[in-house]
């Protein structure tokens, strides 16, 4: 599996196009509009050959790091449109939810207090599509572009379980817990600091 825990764009691999490809109904039409058009971003069922797990940029590339560094790495990630779609075991969308909830954290996020920052994971399975980028990366695409780029016909996609383990983990460090009160928004801020 192509690691891209660092910020190069990554380019599929004809292996991992086909893996992609057999997600749908018909994958060798897929492969052939591919062939024509390489940096055209595709839209694939989820369900078959994958679950995606969509989270926000941030908290998502938080989830990819604490899976590359504590944990057993990743399947296939894509950035697209300010969203990390971490890509997963078939059923993983229609698990995770309910382990998010026995952990006492709901996939539409926490809402009380100290993690109120939470976001909230978007889990697409069966019945649902996901926009994959394309296969090369595109000049200037860096919103939508392959963190770890599918490069096999049979990639290791990460269960409810693994993911459950990483978005708590991610939760976890991404709550800081302040002793002051949040700030006005509307305030007005003087700089003190060149006081005659």
């Amino acid at each position: 599996m192509s690691s891209a825990c660092d910020d190069e764009p990554l380019g599929v691999t004809p292996d991992g196009a086909a893996w992609l490809a057999s997600a749908g109904t018909y994958p060798r039409s897929t492969l052939a509009h591919w062939r024509e058009r390489p940096d055209a971003p595709v839209v694939l069922p989820c369900g078959s050959a994958f679950d995606v797990v969509s989270a926000p940029a941030v908290f998502g590339r938080l989830m990819l790091d604490r899976l590359w560094g504590d944990g057993p790495g990743s399947g296939p990630v894509a950035a697209f449109r300010g969203r990390t779609l971490l890509f997963a075991a078939p059923g993983t969308a229609q698990r995770l939810p309910s382990l998010l909830e026995w952990e006492e954290w709901s996939a539409e996020g926490r809402r009380d207090g100290r993690t109120a920052t939470v976001p909230p994971l978007l889990c697409h399975g069966t019945g649902d599509a996901v926009t994959v980028p394309a296969l090369t990366p595109a000049p200037g695409g860096a919103s939508t572009r392959w963190l770890v780029a599918p490069d096999t016909r049979h990639p290791w996609l990460p269960g409810p379980e693994i993911l459950l383990w990483a978005a708590v983990r991610a939760a976890r460090s991404a709550v800081r817990i302040s002793i002051s009160p949040p700030q006005d928004q509307d305030a007005k801020v003087y700089d003190v600091s060149r006081r005659r």
